[in-house]
C-alpha cells in the first residue's frame, strides 16, 4: 500500500522544520543531519522519508553516500499557497495600526 503524505502535515513536526532549516542552507548527509538533534539515528532517518516522500528533500547518492537537499520547487509551491494568508494578516495588522495611531492622537 503506497501512502501519499500531506506536506502541511510534514511541516507541522518541529524537528521536520528544523531539518528543512539545516538542508536549506547546505546539502548534507543523513549522519550529519541526525549529528545536529538530541535524538535517535533512526528518527531522524524516519524524518528524513516523510520529508522525501513528500518531495520536500531529494536524495543524490554519491558513492556509498546519500545527500539530502531542498526540492526548491516543492517548497515554492507551500510558499504561495501561505502567500494570501500572509497579505490578509498585512493588511489586518496595517489596518490596527493606523486604528491606533488615531486613538493616539486623540
Amino acid at each position: 500500500m503506497n501512502l501519499r503524505r500531506d506536506v502541511f502535515q510534514a511541516i507541522a513536526d518541529p524537528t521536520r522544520r528544523a531539518i528543512l532549516l539545516l538542508v536549506a542552507s547546505q546539502t548534507m548527509t543523513a549522519g550529519a543531519i541526525a549529528a545536529n538533534f538530541d535524538t535517535a539515528r533512526p528518527t531522524v532517518s524516519k524524518h528524513l522519508q516523510i520529508l522525501t516522500e513528500c518531495q520536500l528533500l531529494q536524495q543524490e547518492q554519491s558513492g556509498r553516500e546519500i545527500y539530502y537537499h531542498i526540492n526548491a520547487k516543492n517548497m515554492k509551491e507551500i510558499a504561495d499557497f501561505i502567500e494570501p494568508f500572509r497579505q490578509m494578516w498585512d493588511e489586518r495588522f496595517n489596518k490596527l495600526e493606523t486604528i491606533m495611531k488615531q486613538y493616539k492622537t486623540k
